[in-house]
């Protein structure tokens, strides 16, 4: 295991440990060759032997080298110490979405259209790569000091080129967000990522996720054939269309892309004074109170589904289940909570290539009641920012407490610690409750 002031490939100093988990470590780090911060996730040498976990940390590494866009965590570097791999990434200061949440507790229509506006086009870069995250949630949405929202971990990506870890179709992904045609082992496509998005929308508007369940088997089923509360009468109809439509249960019914969602959001961000807004900025001295100026006349509904596509889909996935016989939580690789792994045929799934979401300035509403605005930056070069204070922590984003389920061969059920602080270096982490407020560095797991 490694220790602080340990040395990686004759260049990565390691300084404090951030998280750890049964897999691996995220670090606070220094690139002692450039002098720059960067974040460190290690894997422990029993599972850098393992091929199928080997694969899936490289792939990590190619996945988020392959993306340039202000709201992803930029790689510099992965590598090999005999003992174990590590991956090494920017670290961004900040703190993950499930924390403000945890702490304020429901977030106006204004930030959560800032969120999801900003999210949508870090997604949107990912799919036009031909990567689909498949686990987005508020753990892995980290909020930096100046507002800018910033997606981490992508341990459970996958992309046209990926190839099959374990021989068999795993469904990966935290149960209170996951897609209903993940649970359901349908193809995954860009599509999943736009309903994660929605739940987590419905998590910011109302103060917690859709489906709750005593574990994440009975909340995935819920994914697939329930229909999520209405969100408070407070929240602006145009704003409770644009999660209904991101939360369909058929993907064809929601937004054509990660793009348009985006669009639909920024669209549907106002401050007080001033209708014309686009991207909005999280800052940290964001008032709780919003005023929301009047809204656009909402999208007509969708047309309702039929209720036997969803029971066959729930009779398919409890045949799938009954035909594993097993349903096993996993502990997360880095700290975080168990996913799902539903073992089946694997097929990588090929994400298409939707247009580019616009990039707008962003506004938002402060106490002072002064409008503030932001470029997003075209710059794809590493980004590290200095704690805003002595307490602030790395933003890998704090493991989500949302239930996950893994669904494998016979194997036993472990869970591991959650760590007391985190930074954006997100591994695979899911979780059941929003965690209690604590500063991160982002250093994406």
């Amino acid at each position: 295991m490694p220790q602080p002031g340990e040395l990686l490939g004759a260049r990565y100093r390691l300084d404090d440990r951030l998280a750890a988990g049964g897999m691996g470590e995220v670090w606070r780090a220094t690139d002692m060759v450039l002098g720059r911060p960067v974040a460190v996730k290690t894997l422990l040498a029993g599972y850098a032997d393992d091929a199928g976990f080997r694969s899936r940390f490289q792939h990590e590494a190619r996945a988020m080298a392959s993306l340039r866009h202000a709201g992803v965590v930029p790689v510099y570097d992965f590598g090999d110490t005999g003992d174990g791999a590590y991956l090494v990434m920017a670290r961004v200061d900040g703190r993950p979405l499930n924390e403000r949440i945890a702490e304020r507790g429901p977030l106006g229509p204004a930030e959560t259209m800032s969120v999801v506006t900003q999210a949508a086009r870090a997604l949107a870069a990912a799919h036009e790569a031909g990567i689909v995250h498949r686990d987005v949630k508020p753990g892995n949405l980290i909020i930096e000091p100046d507002g800018t929202v910033v997606l981490v971990d992508f341990g459970v990506a996958r992309s046209a080129n990926s190839v099959t870890l374990t021989g068999a179709r795993e469904v990966v992904g935290t149960a209170l967000y996951i897609a209903p045609e993940q649970v359901s082992k349908q193809t995954t496509g860009p599509s999943a990522d736009i309903y994660a998005l929605g739940v987590v929308a419905y998590h910011c508007l109302a103060g917690h996720p859709p489906f709750v369940g005593d574990n994440p088997l009975a909340v995935a089923l819920q994914h697939v054939s329930e229909e999520p509360p209405p969100l408070p009468d407070t929240v602006p109809a145009p704003v409770r269309d644009l999660v209904t439509r991101a939360l369909e249960k058929d993907p064809a019914d929601r937004f054509p892309s990660a793009a348009a969602m985006a669009d639909a959001a920024a669209a549907l961000i106002t401050v007080e004074g001033d209708a014309a807004a686009a991207t909005a900025v999280l800052a940290p001295a964001l008032s709780r109170t919003v005023t929301d100026l009047p809204a656009p006349p909402p999208p007509p509904p969708p047309a309702p589904r039929p209720r036997r596509r969803n029971l066959a889909l729930l009779s398919g996935l409890l045949a799938a289940l009954l035909g594993v016989g097993t349903l096993i939580a996993v502990t997360d690789p880095f700290g975080g909570p168990p996913a799902i792994t539903t073992p089946d045929k694997l097929q990588p799934s090929v994400a298409p290539s939707p247009a580019k979401g616009k990039k707008n300035s962003t506004k938002i509403a402060t106490n002072s009641g002064n409008d503030q605005k932001r470029e997003p930056s075209k710059e794809s070069s590493p980004r590290a920012t200095a704690p805003s204070s002595p307490a602030a922590a790395s933003s890998a984003p704090e493991p989500d407490p949302e239930p996950t389920t893994t669904t494998e061969p016979p194997a036993t059920a472990t869970t591991e610690p959650e760590p007391t602080a985190t930074t954006t270096t997100t591994a695979p982490q899911e979780g059941d409750e929003p965690e209690a407020d604590q500063e991160t560095e982002n250093t994406e797991s």
